[in-house]
């Protein structure tokens, strides 16, 4: 004698149990020394490099010289990034490197992002 099986869906309680709630994320904790477009596109660009060039980072970054000298310079006043400066023969070079506190504050701020980018998704 065969058993007849139900064709319903099962439930676990886990599936029954609503979402949990997001956690609240504070746009005002956000690093406004790295949130700036330009600062975020230098540090991104060399943390995924062992080091820049001045022109190498202006070349990818579309920037003018002004522009990427100002910003470049705030990032190493508040210790993300390192500059230096030598000369090839008669040619001088900048290069930049991001910091260990320049990865760690790029890492935050994208868990940060990642965490507002979720909350949106998850309405």
């Amino acid at each position: 004698m065969r058993t007849k099986h139900s064709t319903a869906k099962r439930t676990t309680p886990q599936q029954n149990a609503a979402p949990a709630a997001p956690e609240p994320v504070d746009a005002s904790t956000f690093d406004r020394v790295i949130h700036e477009r330009l600062r975020l596109a230098i540090v991104s660009a060399l943390a995924v490099n062992d080091g820049m060039s001045f022109n190498e980072l202006r070349r990818i970054l579309r920037t003018t010289d002004g522009n990427l000298s100002v910003h470049a310079r705030k990032l190493e006043d508040a210790g993300y990034i390192t500059c230096t400066k030598s000369f090839d023969g008669r040619i001088p070079r900048t290069e930049f490197k991001i910091t260990e506190v320049g990865r760690k504050t790029l890492e935050k701020y994208l868990a940060h992002m990642e965490a507002l980018i979720r909350r949106v998704r998850e309405g």
